[in-house]
């Protein structure tokens, strides 16, 4: 267990600053697309928070990929979208707990508590298929 914390340490830096990075352009560009406001300035935001939330991502997805190897990509994408959502939601509601509040907190769209929006898991589907490439693409030249 220990040698996997260690081993696996620059894959958690890569995705904690990959998802941060991801948001960044997703918030900026979000705004304009959805409430067609016209600043263009592009101005995106994260949290510290996100960066150990999504390199979560370098300890779950090795295992998980390869238990559901046999249910094929699109069916692996499903289930990593939910699971990113399982793990949105507890970060959240942890979060909030330890802090008073969620970082977040979605007042929008079909959520949960404010937690999660439903509406995104495409969009998180989509990023879990972008994370297990870059895994798969990362673990040779990372030696994992």
């Amino acid at each position: 267990m220990k040698n996997t914390l260690i081993k696996n340490f620059p894959l958690f830096l890569i995705f904690g600053a990959m998802g941060m990075a991801m948001e960044i352009f997703f918030t900026a560009f979000y705004d304009i697309i959805v409430h067609h406001q016209t600043n263009v300035a592009l101005k995106g935001f994260s949290y510290a928070w996100m960066l150990p939330i999504y390199g979560i991502a370098a300890y779950a997805f090795p295992p998980l990929i390869e238990k559901l190897k046999a249910i094929g990509w699109l069916g692996r994408g499903l289930v990593f979208g939910v699971g990113i959502l399982i793990v949105e939601y507890i970060a959240g509601a942890l979060l909030k707990s330890l802090t008073g509040a969620c970082p977040w907190e979605y007042k929008e769209g079909w959520h949960l508590h404010g937690f999660i929006r439903f509406d995104f898991y495409p969009l998180w589907t989509i990023f879990a298929m972008a994370v297990e490439k870059l895994l798969l693409w990362l673990k040779p030249r990372l030696m994992l």
